[in-house]
């Protein structure tokens, strides 16, 4: 079956003047600390052809509206400051590709790792990577600010790419509005993250290219109903659904374009989120109704939405159903090493066992997750693209998928240090008749 691809999600935000997307995206990438204070800069071309750009010289994590620098068609600039030292090479972009109007450079820690080591992150470790990315560039060294550099740059992007790493310097993405762009580079970097985690536990596994066709056979074609005006539960289910996701974001346990969450609304429907939305802007009106497997009219749940059809039919106490992608925890995911929950006594009272699936059980064989997932089992690795966590509630689903990351993290350090040590089973004994697990 076709999946169904909504149009563009970002129209909420085509009325936004260009400083305003400026000013937004770039407090975004400095709060999840993807730049610096003096690092990165941002522009978009308006419908003049004019170029709107992030200053010189002005703190990255304060900007507002009025800093933002206009560089008229004629080349001479209007404002407060003065443009960025780097505004060369994003006029060469604009020149070498018409068909672009914004453009992003950052040095987040990881990517510039890459581009100190000479190499571009793999594009095969996680499905939606390649989709979003498509293909990345990799451009010698030049002087910042420098005709040079932007030449390079330029040539590239006329090639083709949409997203480059420069030699030694920091990432460029580029496309038709700033919210891709963005896009873009928060995918590439999260990969990039990954990737060098992975490097702890002896690298990673990439997805064949048999298992991208079946992963892309996914689809969210379910049929249409007409909803009613939603009553206060379903109201506040949308209001906690939204919070807990934007909450996930803010502490990078999902990105803009990954990530699902559910939650049953009674024995016949249920709520999830939308597909093509990115999860930092979500509001209640996003959040998609599916009742008796018909979905709201108008609105496009999660690829995951026959998944989640399926196992609160299986599982009567579940009641809540996230898919996420946290950074620590998709480092054993994508190395196909177990992530053991024996060590400390939270981790294992909470998460239990965590078994690894393959990635085609997601298209092709739901029953076997289905069957896998229970109460004593709550949580399975989808190997490459995820980890499904299962709770009574939301919040109980949401603090199971923190303590894994945590957990995660932990284990990445103990291997650092030399030595992982688990519980052994007579204390995991202990623990299951002490708090009586099922």
């Amino acid at each position: 079956m076709k999946e169904i691809k909504p149009e563009s999600r970002d129209q909420k935000f085509k009325y936004l003047h260009p400083a305003d997307q400026i000013v937004m995206i770039m407090e975004r990438i400095y709060r999840y600390e993807m730049t610096t204070t003096s690092g990165g800069n941002l522009s978009v071309r308006d419908e003049d052809g004019g170029i709107w750009i992030t200053p010189a010289g002005v703190d990255k994590g304060s900007l507002t509206r009025k800093d933002i620098v206009y560089i008229r068609k004629d080349g001479e600039h209007e404002g407060e400051h003065r443009p960025s030292s780097e505004y060369p090479f994003h006029l060469a972009i604009y020149e070498a590709r018409p068909d672009i109007d914004a453009v992003l450079h950052a040095h987040p820690p990881a990517l510039v790792s890459f581009s100190a080591a000479g190499k571009t992150p793999d594009l095969h470790m996680l499905p939606n990577t390649r989709h979003i990315c498509e293909a990345v560039d990799f451009v010698p060294y030049g002087l910042p600010g420098s005709t040079d550099l932007g030449s390079k740059i330029a040539s590239s992007f006329g090639a083709g790419f949409n997203t480059v790493l420069l030699e030694n310097h920091g990432v460029v993405t580029a496309s038709q509005n700033l919210f891709e762009a963005f896009k873009q580079f928060e995918t590439l970097d999260y990969s990039a993250r990954i990737q060098v985690k992975a490097q702890v536990l002896g690298g990673y596994k990439c997805i064949s290219a048999e298992q991208m066709t079946i992963y892309d056979q996914k689809c969210n074609d379910l049929p249409e109903f007409i909803s009613e005006a939603p009553v206060s539960k379903e109201k506040a289910i949308r209001r906690e659904m939204v919070h807990m996701m934007r909450r996930s974001y803010d502490q990078g346990l999902i990105t803009s374009t990954d990530g699902t969450f559910a939650v049953r609304l009674d024995k016949d429907s249920f709520l999830i989120s939308p597909y093509g939305y990115d999860r930092k802007y979500l509001c209640e009106a996003d959040i998609v109704l599916v009742k008796n497997g018909h979905r709201q009219a108008g609105k496009y749940p999660s690829r995951s939405s026959r998944l989640v059809l399926e196992l609160f039919q299986a599982h009567d106490e579940v009641n809540a159903f996230i898919l996420a992608h946290a950074p620590n925890v998709m480092a054993f995911n994508v190395s196909g090493k177990e992530l053991n929950s024996r060590i400390i006594p939270e981790a294992y009272i909470l998460l239990r066992d965590i078994t690894i699936l393959p990635i085609e059980s997601l298209t092709q064989d739901h029953l076997r997750i289905v069957n896998q997932l229970s109460a004593s089992q709550p949580l399975a690795m989808i190997q490459n693209n995820g980890i499904l966590v299962t709770g009574e509630n939301l919040l109980q689903a949401f603090d199971r998928l923190e303590v894994a990351e945590f957990t995660a993290k932990a284990i990445l350090g103990a291997h650092q240090l030399g030595c992982v040590k688990v519980m052994n089973d007579e204390v995991i004994e202990e623990l299951v008749t002490a708090f009586k697990l099922p």
